[in-house]
Parts: structure tokens; sequence; C-alpha cells
């Protein structure tokens, strides 16, 4: 599930970036991919449409820990974790 995820992930912030997929690693950071709170949001709603998982952002709370948005890949442990409870 783990690459699937990932995969999946780095082509929705792609396309909200606008960038290549392959531009994306887990160290890149949404700053570093141009996306602001309302490529994050729109992301974020991609991102719970195609998991059908609850995302708890609020872009008015960036740092909140429920979801982490420093990385791609702390966003990728975010997803995977909500898909976890979800399924559980």
């Amino acid at each position: 599930m783990t690459q699937l995820v990932k995969q999946k992930l780095r082509e929705i912030i792609a396309a909200q970036a606008m960038v290549d997929v392959a531009d994306i690693c887990d160290a890149t950071t949404p700053q570093q991919l141009g996306l602001d709170s309302i490529g994050l949001v729109e992301a974020v709603f991609a991102i719970e449409e195609h998991f059908d998982i609850q995302v708890p952002f609020n872009a008015n709370e960036p740092d909140d820990p429920r979801f982490d948005i420093s990385t791609v890949g702390a966003m990728t442990r975010a997803v995977e974790a909500l898909i976890s409870q979800n399924s559980a």
C-alpha cells in the first residue's frame, strides 16, 4: 500500500503545484513547490476524495500536529495513518 499511496499523493500534489511528479521527493516542502494555503487546501480536498478519508487540516492552523504538512514524506505518513484508522 505504501508505494501506491506515495505515488498517488505525489500525483495529487504535483497537479496542484503544476510541477512534474519526478520533481517531488519525500523531503520536498509545499513551499518549495510554490503551494500556498489555497493550493494546500485544494490538495487536501483531492486527497480526501481519492483516499476516502477525513484530513484534519485547517489552513488557518497549518502547524496543527494532527496532519503534518511540513514535507511530502510527512504528508504521506499522515495519509497512510488516516487510511489505517479508516479501515480499522
